[in-house]
This record gives C-alpha cells, structure tokens and sequence, in this order.
C-alpha cells in the first residue's frame, strides 16, 4: 500500500530533488493532510530538523492529532523520540540514531529505521557523506530491534524515473518478517501493486504532488478481482466500524469517491452511484482500507441522514443498537427533543446534568453485584453522551482519543485519564 508523504519546511510542505533541490512548493500541509488521509496513515517528516535548521514541531503537533501519522526528522536521542510517541505518532522513524542502544530503549513495534541508501552504502547527512556500511549488513543488524525500516534510494529521490526491483527484493528478503516500506523514484501505479505483491509499502511524494501518480489511483493500485466484470467488494462501515452495507467499486467510482470525498459506488444497474445524491443520506468518505487478500476495499464514512439502507435503516442488515444507536438518538433530540422532556431539560441545564453525572458516577463506583454495575453503567453512560453531544462531539472522536491515549509512551498515574493502565 502507499504512504503518502508530507515533507516540511518553515511551515510548507516541500517537496525535493535528491534531497537537495526544491522542486514544488506545496503550501499548507493541513489540506494536503486531509486529502492524504483517505489512504490511511501519513509519513510526516520535519525537513528542517532534519537538516538542524529550525524545526516544526507545533504543525506536527496539530497532524498528529488530526490523523495517524508516522513522524520523522531530527529524532536524535531517548528524549526527542520519547516525546513525539508521548504526542500520538504512530511510529517514530529514526535515522543516524537508530542505534541499537537507543532501540532497546523504545517500544520496537512503534520504530522505523531510516536507511538512506546510494550504490548500495548507507550515507548520511543530507545524504552527502558515506558511512562504508552496506544498507542490507544494517538491516541485518536492527531487524530484530525495530518494527520497520525506511529505505530510501537517494539515487532516485524526487526524479520519478522508476524504482529498482532488484533493490526492493533485496531489502525486503533481508528484512524477514520485519516490514519494509521503500521511497525514491516510484512513478507508476504498476511499480506501487508489484512492490505490495512483495510484501513491501510505498512512501509516495514527489509523484503524488506532481499528478504523475493520481491518490485514488495510488490506492487501488494493489486491488484485484476474480470477478467476470472486474469489481472489487466493498465494505461500508459508519466511523465506530459498524457494517453499513455491501456495495462494489470500480476504478472511475473510487477516483470520484476520492475526489469529492464523498461514498461514490459502482452500481451494476446504473452505472456510477454517489450516495445520498437523490436521498439525501450522504456519506463523507474518511478513510479507504484495503484487505489482506487486495480483492476487497472497506470505506470508512461519516453517514448522514436516516441510514444507508435505501428502505430507511441505519444499515442493511436492519437497526443498529447500542451507543451507537444512543448518540444518534441524543444528537436527533438536540433539534427535536419536545420542551418538558427529561432529555430536552438535561440540555438545557448544565447543573441538573452536572449532579446526575456525579450522582450515577458514584453509584457506579459502589455497585456490588454484576447486575448492579451493569445498570448503573448504563446511566452513566446515558448522561456522559448527553454531555458529549451538548457539547458538539461525537463517539468516534471519544474513540480517537482514546486510541491516541494508547498511543502515550509516558504513564502519570496521577491524571485520571484512561490510558489503558
């Protein structure tokens, strides 16, 4: 599959030529982050800190804790990379500081070793000087030490002239089971689904900047079908990963889904089907993931209206239930709870929602049977969302909070946060 790649300087996102020259100048990283987003997780990398020049640390902030986000550029020693775990990244990539000291030191599935590679020999600073070290000797020495490995082939870097196989197989049959994501040159779609038939990643810049290489294209290129007509199955999940329906995708759907981030499909009767156009029941599209077995996408999307199903359900398979079904009911009464209504006054008056939270809360908490605790969680649950959605917030952001709290390296057992310890 392809990381999309946002490189920074003073600000900007850039993108360059050998790791020297500018060649595009992107603008603000934020949108180009969102677009981004659609594939998956992002290679973020602080050019500047890179290159002891500055740094952007404040913008980085801000994309890690919009999207997953891998974060490189400048991570020198046990403090630096500590801190930017402790900030959400979903790894950390690691370059001339990939030692083995300092790898044993982290958690080995959250670090990617960068390896910037030319002739076959490691170089280093800026790509300027050679370290005498054969890139596939390193990858045999950290393997065991991290959860990835970068390679770059800094002959190929930003020209788009097309990315050796040779060295692709070689990196990756060095590396074992560890995974290997490789940059530097790729310019097709078919260099992208033959380097995922290895087993390998691709971090994409240059051509995804330039519109050699279009995003939807990037991201289906691995897929494949044993289909007469060719489509690939799709998943429909709402943000909480409920099953909405099964749909199919072509090439031309997945380019327009992408390009008005919206859930576009193939119908097999009417051709291109953007959902909710006649309906209203509009999806925005988040996130598109490819299986295991690349015949099958799932789109991750943010359903509006009454549901997905076209005889007025939530989903295909009938009503939803649960929290899920809650907050939607919750977030209906915003608008429609009649006056007089329990739901409608706990709206209404900060206070009374205040004490029924601390009330339920302490029932909760001396609760002595299962049944007990399971009904008195069950209020509490009820007044904690009525409480999210008075204040405009969604489940699936409470989901992304906690999935980012897992993500903190550093446990203070004195904050009161759920941190999963």
């Amino acid at each position: 599959m392809i990381i999309p790649s946002i490189d920074l300087m003073d600000g900007q996102a850039v993108q360059l030529i050998g790791g020297e020259k500018r060649a595009i100048d992107a603008g603000d990283p934020l949108p180009i982050a969102e677009r981004f987003s659609l594939a998956g997780e992002i290679a973020v990398i602080d050019l500047d800190a890179a290159l002891g020049q500055g740094e952007n640390e404040a913008l980085i902030r801000e994309l890690v804790g919009r999207y997953p986000c891998r974060v490189g550029g400048g991570i020198r020693d046990l403090r630096a990379a500590v801190r930017w775990l402790d900030a959400g990244a979903t790894q950390i990539i690691l370059g001339t500081a990939a030692t083995p000291e300092l790898l044993r030191e982290l958690p080995q599935k959250r670090l990617i070793a960068a390896l910037d590679t030319k002739g076959g020999e490691v170089v280093v600073e800026g790509w300027r000087k050679g370290t005498g070290a054969a890139v596939l000797d390193r990858i045999a020495e950290l393997k065991d030490l991290v959860g990835g490995f970068l390679v770059t082939f800094v002959e190929r870097e930003g020209r788009m002239q097309g990315i050796d196989m040779d060295q692709v197989k070689a990196v990756i049959e060095a590396a074992g089971k560890t995974k290997v994501t490789v940059a530097g040159g790729v310019a097709t779609t078919e260099e992208i689904a033959e380097i995922d038939r290895l087993g390998a990643d691709v971090q994409v810049g240059m051509a995804l900047y330039s519109g050699k290489i279009d995003l939807a294209d990037a991201i289906a290129a691995p897929l494949k079908s044993d289909r007469p007509d060719g489509l690939w199955a799709t998943v429909v999940v709402d943000e909480l990963g409920r099953a909405l329906g099964l749909v199919y995708s072509d090439l031309e759907s997945v380019r327009e889904a992408v390009k008005r981030r919206r859930g576009v499909y193939h119908s097999r009767s009417r051709g291109l089907w953007i959902k909710g156009e006649t309906s209203g029941d509009v999806q925005l599209l988040k996130r598109i993931d490819l299986d295991c077995d690349r015949d099958a996408m799932r789109f991750v999307v943010e359903q509006q209206g009454i549901g997905f199903c076209h005889e007025g359900c939530w989903t295909c398979w009938g009503e939803d239930w649960g929290l899920a079904r809650l907050i939607r009911r919750l977030e209906a009464r915003v608008m429609e709870a009649p006056p007089g209504s329990y739901t409608k006054r706990l709206l209404d008056d900060p206070s009374l929602l205040a004490a029924k939270l601390v009330e339920e809360a302490t029932e909760l908490a001396e609760a002595q049977t299962g049944e007990q605790a399971t009904h008195e969680a069950a209020d509490l649950l009820y007044f904690a969302l009525t409480a999210l959605v008075r204040n405009g917030r969604s489940l699936a952001a409470v989901e992304q909070t906690l999935d980012w709290r897992e993500r903190q390296l550093t446990r203070r057992s004195d904050t009161g946060s759920a941190n999963g310890e």
